[in-house]
């Protein structure tokens, strides 16, 4: 009797350990964004066959594009862009516009057409007040009052970065009082090429404004100008030591990403755009499949 009553136990105890130690276990398990490209990047390809060239990226597995002004032979028919996305798999993971764009004489229209095309992330992609001292308080009023316009069409402003939005200002950065000065709605589009240029942490400042980095521009990037990529130096995503992987993790736990946008600015020599873009996805699809 004592020895099946001992029996039991073990196989409780067991059991039970078994259990706990199921229980302790975390999901560790990255849920990535989708990955979307950024179309200024194949601008010239673009321009010459704009479905052809779109047709080329969703196969090679993008799942979005973010439009930068060109529209192609849908200037006029955001629904007919839209339907044309979908049936060759992709979506429209945002659009960079400009403040000549979002005024009150032209905001109405702008904002439709993107509605339409099933855009609601309209993000600004540069302007010089984000890096002077005398502007940059206009730039956040700006970004503020378009957040509350746009709020009402379900839409959302954000602000892209380079390098200079980084430098010091008030014993912080230009970009951090951007953040600091406008609500949680104002999307924060972090470029980390630019932010490794200007040798700051592009991890450290997801973590730094949680929820806020809704889309991402993946890139390296080695020079200002149009200078040539240095010697020996690769601006393919993966080709680099960058820790990808580590900020993926972060933008996906503490961000908020919605989209992961792939941003070809450098050529190797020999590639074209299109071919430079196809090795940047195929380095990220790598990196994600190590995480």
């Amino acid at each position: 009797m004592k020895k099946i009553l001992l029996s039991c136990y073990l196989v409780l105890t067991l059991i039970g350990l078994s259990a706990c130690g199921s229980q302790q276990q975390p999901n560790t398990k990255v849920n990535v964004p989708p990955i979307s490209v950024q179309l200024w990047s194949v601008k010239g390809a673009l321009k010459a066959d704009f479905k052809g060239t779109l047709e080329e990226l969703a196969g090679m597995g993008f799942q979005g594009v973010e439009f930068a002004g060109d529209f192609g032979p849908y200037a006029s028919d955001p629904v007919g862009l839209k339907n044309y996305l979908t049936s060759i798999g992709l979506q429209a993971s945002g659009a960079h516009v400009g403040f000549k764009d979002l005024g009150d004489d032209k905001l109405d229209k702008t904002l439709d057409f993107l509605k339409a095309v099933g855009i609601d992330m309209v993000i600004i992609p540069y302007d010089a007040r984000a890096f002077e001292a005398s502007g940059v308080h206009s730039l956040t009023v700006d970004l503020v009052s378009l957040s509350a316009k746009l709020a009402k069409k379900n839409m959302v402003i954000g602000y892209h970065n380079h390098d200079h939005e980084f430098n010091t200002y008030l014993d912080a950065t230009y970009w951090d009082y951007i953040a600091k000065n406008t609500p949680q709605s104002v999307l924060l589009q972090l470029d980390v090429g630019w932010v490794n240029f200007a040798g700051k942490d592009p991890v450290e400042y997801v973590k730094r404004y949680p929820g806020r980095t809704l889309t991402t521009h993946l890139k390296i990037r080695h020079y200002h100008g149009p200078n040539r990529t240095p010697q020996g130096a690769s601006p393919i995503l993966g080709d680099d030591n960058y820790d990808w992987g580590t900020l993926i993790t972060t933008q996906a736990k503490v961000g908020g990403t919605r989209w992961l946008v792939v941003e070809q600015e450098e050529y190797p020599d020999g590639l074209s755009s299109m071919q430079a873009v196809a090795k940047s996805k195929a380095g990220l699809d790598k990196i994600i499949s190590e995480l």
